[in-house]
């Protein structure tokens, strides 16, 4: 009798995309006349830079002679490109980031949930509320949760509450917890945390032992100065905080999948205590490195050359005009609709707006209202958690004329 993990009958019904997927569908098939505009996966949607694409055709070339094939490699990624990642993102903003605390993966979604591997049972989890679906769900499936209560949250993690009244800021947890989630530029709100957030958060961790869990997939949207765009800006991070980053909205990396998670040498587990004796300090280096090269065999040869000409001179000037581009559907967005008279937050240093629904509406309910009356989609903020009631994400992962089209249409409800 082969018994299941019956974590996974804990998850509530549903992912919330393939749930978007399935009403988008069912609506569709309904009105095949509808021209219908989608702005809630965060899918991007323009080519990749030219300079990724010439880079990925070396790369296929290379494997098509004998004398420049590559078969399998370095499990970790290879230096050509966990080298210009240490460079360019961590020491050039003075991160004491070294390039085989790089680690390349095919996606920092993977990297999220394939962490908890080299953490036991018994940790408290603090997740921000609303939060990536993901977040909660992984940690649903090792068993770090209880069950769904009638609210829709799970016993056991701690939820931080992120609302308009905070500024959608969570504060500090009032109790000890031991590892800490937080994404900045933030999906789904589409805020920032400041400087002095950080060293707040840096600083309660290594006061507790706490790990904490930095995703920053949207860090290449932030555009102003004061805003840091890694945790290991802040002094002390090195021993208290795993970083995840993606080339999928950097450079449009959706389909092709890359990312890396940055794990210090600097920074410990601890062992089981016995009794009322400290555990044991453990390398968490170490036990990435025995995880990711057991169950991982790397990213494609030919996808990490196309990551590596992301940081020539051509890739990032062609990548920085790829985000301008979103940035500016984001712009589009949150002034035509303010301008409509929506409340709308996010959407200046992120590619993600997070709007007030009118009239007190659900979440789902205006998502029912948005694809049947004007065939545009968001994505409803209570799948983000039950703080996310009442709001609504659009992406602005789209072209420039479904963003104006779908303004319009939003506009006239």
């Amino acid at each position: 009798m082969a018994l299941i993990n019956e974590n996974y009958l804990k998850l509530k019904a549903g992912y919330l995309f393939p749930e978007i997927n399935r009403r988008v569908k069912a609506f569709a098939a309904a009105h095949p006349e509808a021209q219908i505009i989608r702005m809630g996966i965060g899918d991007v949607t323009e080519p990749l830079p030219p300079a990724v694409v010439d880079a990925m055709h070396r790369g296929v070339d290379d494997l098509a002679k004998r004398e420049t094939f590559h078969g399998y490699g370095p499990e970790q990624g290879y230096d050509f490109l966990r080298e210009p990642i240490a460079k360019n993102d961590f020491q050039s903003r003075g991160c004491d980031i070294a390039a085989d605390e790089v680690f390349i993966s095919d996606g920092s979604k993977c990297d999220v949930g394939n962490i908890l591997d080299i953490f036991g049972p018994g940790n408290r989890i603090a997740i921000t509320d609303p939060v990536y679906p993901v977040y909660v769900d992984t940690n649903v499936m090792q068993g770090n949760t209880g069950v769904a209560t009638q609210k829709g949250e799970y016993e056991g993690p701690l939820y931080l509450c992120a609302t308009a009244e905070n500024n959608f800021t969570p504060d500090l947890p009032k109790e000890r917890v031991d590892i800490i989630y937080l994404c900045y530029p933030n999906n789904p709100t589409g805020t920032v945390a400041t400087r002095e957030t950080l060293t707040k958060w840096v600083e309660y961790a290594r006061k507790n032992n706490s790990i904490i869990f930095f995703d920053a997939a949207y860090e290449a949207y932030i555009s102003d100065p004061n805003i840091p765009h890694s945790i290991y800006e802040i002094a002390g991070a090195r021993e208290c905080a795993i970083e995840f980053r993606s080339f999928s909205k950097l450079a449009g990396f959706t389909g092709v999948r890359c990312g890396f998670t940055v794990v210090p040498k600097s920074l410990n587990g601890f062992t089981k205590p016995a009794a009322s004796a400290v555990g044991k300090p453990v390398p968490l280096y170490n036990l990435w490195m025995r995880r990711h090269t057991t169950k991982f065999n790397g990213a494609s040869y030919i996808t990490q050359v196309g990551a590596a000409a992301v940081y020539t001179d051509a890739g990032k000037a062609q990548v920085r005009k790829l985000i301008d581009f979103y940035k500016e559907n984001a712009r589009l967005i949150r002034e035509g609709l303010t301008k409509a008279g929506l409340k709308v937050y996010g959407a200046e240093n992120a590619p993600y707006a997070w709007i007030k629904t009118p009239d007190n509406a659900t979440s789902w309910d205006y998502f029912d209202t948005l694809l049947t009356k004007v065939n545009v989609v968001c994505t409803p903020g209570s799948g983000f958690g039950t703080a996310g009631e009442g709001y609504i994400r659009l992406s602005a992962f789209n072209s420039r004329a479904n963003v104006e089209e779908a303004i319009k249409r939003i506009s006239k409800l």
